[in-house]
Parts: structure tokens; sequence; C-alpha cells
């Protein structure tokens, strides 16, 4: 076979087209129209991002986007917009989203243990966020009551039917799509409770597992729970551990994102226990913070760095008194621990937070303060 030409048109390089002569002058001039128009019509903050908005509608018309795919996008802002307005007054209180399924009847054992569930959580200060629908969503707000309660419903042609302890309640938000309903719920999160259920429950434990494995959510409890007796969560982990950790599916460590138990007292405490010194995370960079409501003691820091030296792309774990200058000042009273996570297993950043929190407090200082 003879040798291509190494002047041939495939091997040759693509020469990109040079952009029209009058194309930065255009987008000056519309970065100019928006400028003008976000000061007078949307003063605040944030015009950037704004920007880069209506920058993203102009490039929908010049991309001449069919219609329908217009109202994908119209109809999920939309509904995100009005949902974030709803749940902002509330953003300093922990919630719990609860998921199960619409048709248990209040009788039944799986109704009772959501029931008692929600009850307890709203006693540790909680809120719960359930789909508004009857069965476990309505066990959850009975149990938590209106006041603590969020309805996150879900239009459809049938079964689905808003339970009156959330109908008409300003903290009630209809969706058209599923996918801006799943974003909201756990994006408002603290912890994810599952109670039996059918496809949309499976597909929701699953959403939020899958969220915190790959690093798209943060790490948190998720506690599957079941009647006293029951055993359908117990059936749903032998389905994990036969079919999708002997495959190699998941790694071992993904079996520590979540906790099966037919006790609500356990689920309660595993939620509790969580954020008992561990308060939240965020990224700066590559460093992960992991923000704590009380130090470690420099023994535990150095068993940490022992332990889970694993989960580091480079350095160590350090421990800092104050948020990093990129954090803005946000939740100045806690505590940093500083990683260089290297985002390969969040399982055994839940067992590096569990040491967190099960470590003992540092010692009282003579001054009353706390000793390192």
């Amino acid at each position: 076979m003879a040798k291509r030409q190494a002047g041939s048109s495939e091997n040759a390089k693509k020469i990109p087209t040079p952009p029209h002569p009058g194309t930065s002058r255009r987008n000056a001039e519309r970065e100019k129209a928006i400028a003008e128009f976000l000061e007078r019509w949307a003063p605040g903050e944030n015009h950037d991002l704004l920007a880069d908005m209506i920058v993203t509608v102009c490039r929908l018309a010049r991309d001449k986007t069919e219609r329908g795919e217009l109202k994908i996008l119209n109809t999920a802002i939309k509904e995100l917009r009005y949902a974030f307005k709803m749940f902002a007054p509330y953003s300093h209180v922990r919630k719990v989203s609860i998921f199960g399924s619409s048709r248990t009847p209040e009788g039944h054992p799986e109704y009772q243990a959501a029931l008692h569930f929600a009850t307890r959580m709203r006693e540790e200060h909680w809120m719960v966020i359930t789909g508004a629908g009857d069965g476990i969503m309505r066990a959850g707000h009975g149990g938590a009551g209106r006041e603590a309660s969020f309805g996150v419903a879900i239009r459809l042609p049938f079964e689905q039917q808003t339970n009156p302890f959330i109908a008409d309640d300003p903290k009630l938000v209809s969706f058209k799509y599923f996918f801006t309903r799943k974003l909201v719920f756990m994006k408002e999160a603290s912890a994810v409770a599952l109670f039996p259920g059918g496809f949309g429950t499976h597909d929701e434990g699953f959403e939020a597992l899958t969220l915190i494995q790959t690093g798209k959510a943060p790490v948190m409890p998720v506690v599957l729970v079941d009647a006293p007796g029951g055993i359908y969560w117990q059936h749903w982990r032998t389905y994990v551990v036969a079919e999708l950790l002997r495959t190699n599916m998941i790694s071992p460590e993904d079996m520590n994102l979540f906790r099966v138990t037919d006790d609500v007292e356990t689920a309660v405490q595993e939620i509790m226990h969580f954020y008992s010194r561990y308060h939240s995370m965020r990224y700066v960079g590559d460093t992960l913070v992991l923000r704590l409501n009380s130090p470690v003691t420099e023994k535990v820091l150095e068993q940490l760095n022992e332990e889970f030296g694993d989960l580091l792309a480079s350095g160590r774990i350090e421990q800092s008194d104050s948020p990093l200058a990129e954090e803005n000042g946000e939740l100045p009273d806690k505590v940093r621990l500083l990683l260089r996570f290297n985002k390969r297993s969040p399982g055994r950043l839940r067992l590096l937070i569990n040491a967190v929190n099960n470590a003992e407090p540092p010692a009282a200082s003579p001054d009353g303060g706390q000793a390192r």
C-alpha cells in the first residue's frame, strides 16, 4: 500500500477560520448593552454570572434552537428560580429529604416508622422535605408538622396528590420536570432518609448515592429505614453486595455511604452524630475544606494523617482556626481541616469524617479555652 503524502488533505493541519472583522466590535457592543441592561433592571451582585446567562440566551437565538427545546430551558429556569426563592429564608436550618412509597397506608408499620422518624427530626430542630404526596410523604409531613415541612411536588397524570399537611403552604413548589425536582431535593438536604418504596424511591436513592460517590454532592448521611423487623432494605443491601460489590461495579469503600436499619432512633442518631463535630465542606481550588464545630487535638490530627494519608494527592491534613481568604468570611467561628483530597474515594472520606466525630475533644486549658 502506498504511503500517503505528508502534505495530503487528510494529514494537513486545519487552519482555524479567522473571525469576521466585525466580531470583536459586535461582542463589545453586546457586552456594553448587557451591562447597561443589568444596571437598570437587575441591580445587585453577581452581574458577571447574569451577563453570562444573557450571552447564553443570545447564543440560543444564534443557534436557531427549536421552540420545544427553549420551552424546556425556560421552564427549568423558572422552576429552579422559584424553588431557590422559597428555600432561601430557611438556609440556616438543616433539612432531611424523605423518600418512600406514595401507596403506603396510614396504619402500616412503615408509615408509622416514617411518622416517628420525622417527629424525631423535628425534635432535633431539623426540617423535612418530601414529594408532598400521600403515603410515606404524608407521614413525613405529619410527623414534622406544617411549619417544619417543605413540599417538592411533581405534576403527574395520575397518583400524585398533595397531602393536606402541605397543601396551599408557601413552602410547597410544584415541578414539571423530575431533573429540576431532584436537584432541589439534593441541594437543600443535609441528609437523605429512604423508606420502602417503588421505582421512584430507588431512583432517588441511587441518585443520592451516585452524586455522593462521584463527588457531585457533599458527603452526607443516607439512611435506609425499615419498620421494626422489616427486611425490605436488607434485601436491597444483599443485592448490592451480591451483584454490585462482588463484580467490582462499586468499591468496598462505597458501602460506607449508607446505613440500613430497622430502628428509627438508630437512623436519627446516624444523622445527628455525623454533624456532631463535622459541620460542612467546600473546595477552595484543589483544597478540600472541612469545617468543624470544634477542633481536634494534635494527637488526633497525627492519627488522621497516618490512617487517611491514602486520600491525599499531596501534603498533609492541616488544621486552621480561621477561614481561607477565598471563603469570603463564611462561617468564621468554625475550625478547618485542610487537605488535598484525591477525590478517588468519598467512602473513605466518610470514614475520615466519622473518625473526626468520634475523636475525644481537646482538654480544657487553664484559661478556660481548649488546649491543643
